[in-house]
């Protein structure tokens, strides 16, 4: 390469004597993976040089130039015209050369006031801000796809499970209110996570701000931040708001994840609990009769990679002095894949989820193995005025004794129960129905269908705002 044009493309070349090595240029170069970046870079450019014009710090025709030599910047990106250079480096000298080239002088002019420190901490916030919206948006759409399947399923009887064991049986609307009420939860992290994102760093420069009279207030109203950074040493350095979303991001897949492996467990043959529609599983090479949760599986597996990059972040901040590093560079791969990952994962559950079969006799019929309506006989002594723990013995014993004779509680003939407490009467068939069971269940937070009916309807409310 030719070491007079690579001195001159370079944002230092005067003080350097030979061109960079061409693996040290390799490694340090971004653009591959950066110019993603560049419509915000550009949206950030625009509003920084109409300040800078309304300042005076440049000329009307100078702010002229840049407006009209950007759009074509933009048009070129958006057209796959475009030709990035790797020895450019990044995003911001690729379209800044080419601004250049377009319309000469007024170009170099519009790094006036700023550095690539403070641009690109911008230039990350507002491309974070635009994937927190559009995860949020898939979120809810993923909630409301849920709400739909729990109100189709509000009466639909299936076994609770603690430690994976039979314990209570509930509806399987509750069971997918669940994650509903997960999801909301990282829907408010990720709101309040953006609050600290929309901060704009733009005009503390490299590191000590500038002595440019600019007016940072102009900038972040164009660009719709709410607050400015108020250290420049802080401004340009934490990425602190990078971390905080991909540990909301990390949460969103967890929870993901756990969905996954009930949906995988619930489609295996042991449970036979649903069907997911054929769009979203595969066959095997060499057992016709295979049809695998593939999608499920793979958030699960996709859960840790993002996990992954959550802790990348931690560990790429937790050594560096202020204020700007070139580690942290560093933060933006693991930041891109988390958002990718996250949004395509979320619009791929919401139609999943939106399209799953039900089996609601495999449920019933799982539900009445494991004694689920223990607990309630427990409850029904008490109210006959046997002490709780003294009701829980007599009924480990009931259930002892239904083991043994291969009978569920409800197959008790009424004699045998009355064994357990004189005061039991013929009431107690209704305790120990599956229906009955859930149907008692009738407070907030519970799982009678009436409940789920009513947190069917206030979550409607909420997403439909």
């Amino acid at each position: 390469m030719s070491s007079s044009l690579d001195r001159k493309s370079q944002a230092w070349s005067a003080l350097f004597s030979e061109p960079v090595d061409a693996l040290v240029q390799r490694y340090t170069a971004s653009v591959g993976f950066d110019k993603r970046l560049a419509p915000f870079d550009i949206q950030g450019s625009l509003a920084h040089a109409r300040m800078l014009g309304a300042r005076g710090i440049i000329p009307a025709q100078d702010l002229g130039d840049i407006e009209r030599g950007m759009a074509q910047v933009l048009e070129e990106i958006e057209q796959g015209r475009f030709d990035w250079k790797l020895e450019l480096e990044d995003v911001h000298l690729n379209i800044e050369a080419r601004l250049t080239q377009l319309i000469g002088d007024a170009g170099k002019r519009l790094h006036t006031g700023r550095s690539r420190n403070d641009q690109v901490a911008t230039d990350i916030r507002l491309w974070l801000r635009d994937a927190v919206d559009r995860i949020q948006a898939a979120l809810r759409a993923l909630r409301l796809a849920l709400v739909e399947l729990a109100e189709r399923h509000a009466d639909t009887l299936m076994p609770g499970f603690t430690h994976l064991q039979v314990a209570q049986p509930v509806t399987f609307g509750h069971h997918v209110l669940a994650y509903v009420e997960m999801f909301g939860r990282d829907a408010e992290r990720l709101a309040d996570a953006r609050r600290r994102i929309n901060r704009l760093p733009l005009g503390a420069a490299a590191l000590a701000g500038t002595s440019y009279p600019l007016d940072r207030a102009m900038v972040a109203r164009e660009l719709g931040f709410d607050e400015l950074c108020q250290n420049s040493l802080d401004a340009v350095s934490d990425r602190d708001f990078a971390i905080e979303f991909n540990s909301a991001a990390a949460l969103i897949m967890v929870h993901v994840s756990r969905l996954s492996e009930e949906l995988v467990l619930w489609m295996s043959q042991a449970f036979g609990f649903i069907r997911l529609p054929d769009r979203y599983c595969t066959g095997s090479s060499i057992m016709p009769q295979k049809k695998n949760p593939d999608v499920p599986e793979l958030a699960r597996g996709k859960s840790a990679r993002v996990i992954g990059h959550l802790n990348a972040l931690l560990v790429l901040m937790k050594g560096q002095p202020l204020a700007y590093n070139k580690d942290n560079q560093e933060d933006k791969e693991p930041l891109f894949d988390t958002a990718d990952t996250v949004l395509d994962t979320l619009t791929l559950f919401a139609d999943m989820m939106a399209g799953i079969e039900v089996d609601a006799q495999a449920m019933q019929r799982s539900a009445l193995r494991g004694y689920a309506t223990a607990t309630d006989l427990a409850d029904y002594l008490v109210k006959k005025g046997l002490p709780f723990r003294d009701a829980h013995e007599a009924v480990a014993h009931a259930v002892r004794e239904c083991v043994q004779s291969g009978r569920d509680l409800g197959e008790l003939p009424l004699s045998e129960l009355q064994r357990l407490h004189p005061a039991v009467q013929a009431d107690v068939a209704e305790v120990l129905r599956l229906e009955g069971s859930v149907a008692s269940r009738d407070l907030v937070g519970g799982t009678a269908p009436a409940q789920v009916r009513a947190q069917v309807r206030r979550l409607r409310a909420e997403l439909q705002q």
